[in-house]
């Protein structure tokens, strides 16, 4: 199979914050060529095949920050993660739990992008499994199954009953900036979906006054009102996190860019 240096040179990076065990996996996941593999098929059918946004390496490095952000802000005011709660295990071992569902939610893609998150599933198991031999069975079979648990719940009626998961569900609909959405809106396709998603500039994630977290979203057209009220609002909403969120989304510039010039609907 031909691949491109920089496809070969590509890994995932996250602030590790002294997490020795996450640093641990961050390794395993590195020299996984199977995994990697998979992304790129993800990325083939995604974009080549469904024409939609990138669900590359870049898109589950993304994630996976936001996720850990998104655990440590949690953590340091207070919120106890379920792993610890639940089954006495440390904070380590939740960041692990979201960030291995962060990078491994989307795997079933590779498959079909109908019912992906099922097959996410057992393609997650068995890497799990490699990823995670280091680790004593009892110890590994908790952080396998909330890892899968994390997959399940990104779905859209997803109903996760983990923080952990909840963390993943809207993380996932955090990575909404327009360098993602290029690839359906530079092709001509225009809906909604694409025209909305081409109408965020940015994402920042933030510890708040009033919630532990503020989300603050800038646009550069209230198209992208779209991508906040009918897409985030609906992850974050069931996600067992909501209580701890408040979103913030403002048109950054004082004349809206334009996104459409012409739009007509054609009749069969």
């Amino acid at each position: 199979m031909k691949t491109k240096k920089s496809d070969e040179e590509v890994k995932i990076h996250v602030p590790l914050k002294g997490n020795k065990l996450l640093e641990k996996i961050l390794k395993e996941v590195n020299k996984n060529k199977e995994l990697y593999t998979l992304w790129k098929v993800i990325n083939v059918n995604a974009i080549d095949r469904f024409g939609v946004t990138d669900h590359g390496v870049v898109h589950f490095q993304i994630v996976a920050n936001i996720a850990l952000r998104l655990c440590r802000i949690l953590v340091k005011n207070g919120v106890k993660m379920s792993a610890v709660s639940d089954f006495g295990l440390k904070n380590d071992h939740a960041e692990v739990i979201v960030f291995l569902a962060s990078i491994m939610h989307d795997l079933g893609m590779s498959i079909h992008r109908e019912g992906h998150e099922e097959f996410s599933l057992f393609l997650a198991n068995s890497l799990l499994r490699e990823i995670l031999d280091f680790l004593p069975i009892e110890e590994r079979t908790v952080v396998i199954s909330e890892v899968l648990h994390a997959i399940i719940g990104h779905r859209n009626y997803g109903k996760p009953f983990t923080i952990e998961a909840g963390i993943v569900r809207v993380s996932d609909a955090l990575d909404m900036s327009e360098g993602r959405s290029r690839i359906p809106y530079e092709e001509g396709k225009i809906d909604i979906h694409s025209v909305s998603a081409s109408a965020i500039d940015g994402v920042e994630i933030r510890e708040g006054k009033s919630s532990p977290i503020q989300i603050v979203i800038t646009m550069n057209n209230s198209a992208g009102i779209f991508q906040v009220d009918e897409l985030l609002k609906k992850k974050i909403k069931g996600s067992k996190i909501e209580k701890y969120i408040e979103v913030v989304a403002y048109v950054k510039q004082k004349q809206e860019k334009k996104l459409v010039k012409e739009y007509r609907i054609k009749h069969a």
